[in-house]
C-alpha cells in the first residue's frame, strides 16, 4: 500500500471514515506545543516512498497552518513522495479584494504560502466570491467537491413540501443546485452586511409557499446572524418553523445555541467541521475523488 492518511486531532472521525471507505491505512503523528507554544510535530509512522494524505479542516486556520508546515516538510524530509492536503473547510477566501484601503487581501496571501509545503489540495464548497477557481489562488492543483447532491438526498427523505430560501446572493450558487437536485422550488433573498456581526435581510415574498415548510441553505454558519434575521422574517411572514442547512459549522461563540432559540424546526450541518448538528457526511465524496485522483 503505497498511501497513507494522517490527520490533524480534531478531524479524526471523518479521517477514519475516508480511510475505512479506501482501505488506507492511518499513519500517526504527534502534534502539540511547547511550554512557549512553539509548535511540535513528529511523524511515528513509515512514510518513504508513499503519498501521504493530510485531513486537516482549515477552520482556525491560524493555528493549523504551521503545524500543516511543518508536518508536510517533515514527511518529505523522510522521504515521502507527496504530501496532499485534505481541507473539508477552507479558510480564507472570504477577504478576496481590498474592501477599505490598507487592507490585507488574505486569500492572495494565504494560498501561496500553503501552495508551497503541499502538492495538491481538495476541499468542499469553498467559499469563492470574486475568484471564481481554486486555481485563481492556489499554484498547486487544488479541486473544490459540492455536497449539494448530498444535501437534496437528505432533504428528499427527511423533508416534506420543501421550498428552498437562499439568504442572500452569495448563496445562490448552492440554492440553486440543491433545489434542482431535490426538485424543490427556491428563493433567493437579498442580504445587506452592516459589520461582521449586523446583518439586514430583504423581507421574503413567500405567500405562495404558506404551506411549504421552508428550507434555508448556506455554505457557512458563524456568527449565525444571516440565519436567524432570515428566520424571523420567514416566521413574521407566517411560514412554518424553519430548517436551517449549512455545509460548514463555524458556529462561533453561542451562535448555535441562538440559533436553536429562534422559531426552527432542526439544524442540519455536514461533517466538514465536527460539530453536533452533523447530519450530512462528506466522506465518500472524499473517497470517491480521491479514487479517481
Amino acid at each position: 500500500m503505497n498511501h497513507v492518511i494522517f490527520y490533524y486531532p480534531f478531524d479524526e472521525k471523518l479521517a477514519r471514515k475516508v480511510a475505512d471507505q479506501l482501505k488506507f491505512p492511518l499513519g500517526e503523528v504527534v502534534f502539540r506545543h511547547f511550554p512557549d507554544k512553539e509548535t511540535y510535530v513528529r511523524i511515528n509512522t513509515e512514510v518513504t516512498n508513499k503519498n501521504i494524505i493530510l485531513v486537516s479542516g482549515l477552520n482556525n486556520p491560524d493555528e493549523k497552518l504551521i503545524p500543516i508546515i511543518f508536518f508536510a516538510e517533515t514527511a518529505k524530509r523522510l522521504g515521502a513522495k507527496s504530501v496532499g492536503l485534505v481541507a473539508p473547510y477552507l479558510g480564507y477566501l472570504r477577504q478576496d479584494k481590498e474592501f477599505k484601503k490598507g487592507e490585507a487581501i488574505n486569500s492572495k496571501i494565504f494560498a501561496p504560502l500553503l501552495s508551497k509545503y503541499i502538492d495538491w489540495l481538495v476541499t468542499i464548497d469553498p467559499h469563492l466570491h470574486r475568484h471564481h477557481k481554486l486555481n485563481e489562488v492556489y499554484t498547486v492543483p487544488a479541486y473544490a467537491l459540492h455536497a449539494a447532491h448530498l444535501i437534496a438526498d437528505w432533504i428528499k427523505h427527511n423533508v416534506d413540501q420543501p421550498v428552498l430560501i437562499g439568504p442572500d446572493e452569495e448563496s445562490k450558487q448552492w440554492v440553486t443546485k440543491v433545489a434542482e437536485y431535490a426538485d424543490a422550488p427556491y428563493i433567493v433573498l437579498q442580504k445587506l452586511r452592516h459589520g461582521d456581526r449586523e446583518v439586514e435581510i430583504s423581507v421574503p415574498k413567500v405567500s405562495k409557499y404558506k404551506k411549504y415548510t421552508p428550507v434555508l441553505v448556506d455554505d457557512i454558519i458563524s456568527t449565525a446572524r444571516t440565519m436567524i434575521e432570515t428566520v424571523r422574517h420567514l416566521s413574521d411572514a407566517g411560514m412554518k418553523p424553519t430548517i436551517c442547512i449549512g455545509v460548514h459549522a463555524i458556529f462561533v461563540n453561542h451562535s448555535y445555541q441562538d440559533l436553536l432559540n429562534e422559531k426552527v424546526a432542526r439544524v442540519v450541518t455536514s461533517n466538514t467541521i465536527q460539530h453536533e448538528s452533523n447530519v450530512i457526511d462528506v466522506s465518500g465524496l472524499i473517497a470517491e475523488f480521491i479514487t479517481k485522483l
